[in-house]
């Protein structure tokens, strides 16, 4: 008889999970691309971080986005509300429509009356008030509109008959920005002074502390008004554009200190490590050690902590523009219209002047989900 051939089973071959795989590949990663894997799988940051890219895209585009001049008076629409829209025609046609709106003053209560009129067509890409694309190229081209006389006010307009909409999009190139220039000036401040604190210690690093905590122990409030009640008067020779430089310059001379103290303590640590010790062996100066090797080991730290001073950089220009003491008017940013809407029957009777007031929430949020995801995308290995 022929012996049956006996059967071989292959060995069993374990499955391996997607968390295995992802764990696998991380080991092969840079503790940059680690951070950017983290960041990535966190929805809500990622969420923050495409809107704020969305909405920096559309400040940068304002005129262009907006139908009407910001500056643009309108003396038959002040306080008009917002602009009402169809699908419709008149004729029953499927399109984007608004309403002529005509105006009269009750001779009883002395207040405009806004009356709706026929449907009119709102088209894109039309001819209007003139204006600097990017503030470089001369154009008249926005990206919808309806044909003169006739105007679109898709959030009302304010006590002048300006386009909300419009100044809503042109206040956030000053509210965002500050923000931005803010934080950098506080960055280096904070950096040079956090890292020449933590590195040499001793008499300097008393002094630097001594600075920080006399700054932090002020009020907020009065040290603006203080600092801001110093600035010049606008004039020929001062312009609302280098006020607004020099408010930028305030709210980082204020806010540079929390950086300067954590990056302190972070220098701190690192002047005991092992590379510090064999650079100092290897005859580096210090001004080397500090900028080649500790500053690039707490890039990671200054990056969150930028992301989470972006918001109070916003909401300290807003509350001084608010208070009168930062940018005033004709200068348009979150604050100064925010301002126009302090009075509560203001409020109550137009209650759209307080929309720029969204405007600061949302972005205040998108930065702070945003750095959140940083915080937590800083250690990456906890995958």
């Amino acid at each position: 008889m022929i012996e049956e051939e006996k059967m071989v089973t292959p060995p069993e071959v374990e499955e391996v999970t997607d968390e295995e795989i992802i764990r696998g590949e991380a080991a092969e990663m840079s503790q940059w691309q680690l951070m950017v894997l983290r960041f990535r799988r966190n929805k809500l940051s990622m969420f923050g971080l495409i809107l704020l890219v969305i909405m920096y895209i559309v400040i940068a585009f304002a005129n262009f986005i907006g139908p009407s001049d910001p500056m643009k008076q309108n003396e038959d629409y002040l306080y008009g509300p917002p602009s009402g829209l169809s699908l419709t025609g008149p004729n029953g046609e499927v399109g984007l429509y608004t309403y002529a709106t005509s105006t009269e003053l009750d001779e009883e209560t002395f207040k405009f009356v806004f009356t709706q009129g026929e449907k009119i067509p709102i088209k894109f890409f039309v001819r209007g008030d003139p204006y600097k694309l990017l503030g470089l190229f001369p154009t008249d081209i926005h990206l919808f509109g309806v044909d003169e006389p006739d105007r679109i006010y898709l959030l009302g307009a304010d006590s002048l008959g300006r386009d909300m909409f419009t100044r809503i999009l042109v206040g956030g190139q000053v509210s965002l920005t500050v923000g931005l220039l803010g934080v950098l000036l506080s960055i280096v401040l904070g950096s040079v002074f956090g890292a020449a604190s933590g590195y040499w210690g001793g008499i300097i690093d008393d002094i630097m502390q001594r600075v920080i905590e006399v700054i932090q122990s002020f009020p907020t409030i009065p040290l603006y008004a203080a600092l801001a009640a110093a600035l010049p008067k606008t004039s020929q020779n001062f312009t609302m554009l280098h006020r607004y430089f020099l408010i930028t310059l305030i709210l980082s001379l204020i806010n540079w200190t929390g950086l300067a103290r954590q990056l302190r303590g972070k220098v701190m640590a690192y002047r005991r490590a092992d590379f510090t010790q064999a650079a100092l062996i290897a005859g580096a100066s210090d001004m080397r050690i500090i900028v080649r090797h500790m500053l690039p080991n707490a890039v990671s730290h200054i990056v969150v902590v930028a992301a989470m001073a972006v918001p109070g950089m916003i909401m300290g220009e807003t509350a001084l523009s608010f208070l009168g003491l930062g940018l005033a008017k004709p200068m348009v940013s979150w604050g100064v219209l925010i301002g126009e809407a302090q009075q509560v029957a203001v409020i109550v009777q137009h209650p759209w002047l307080l929309i720029p007031a969204l405007a600061v929430v949302i972005s205040v949020l998108a930065y702070s989900v945003l750095g959140d995801g940083l915080r937590d995308a800083v250690d990456p290995y906890s995958i």
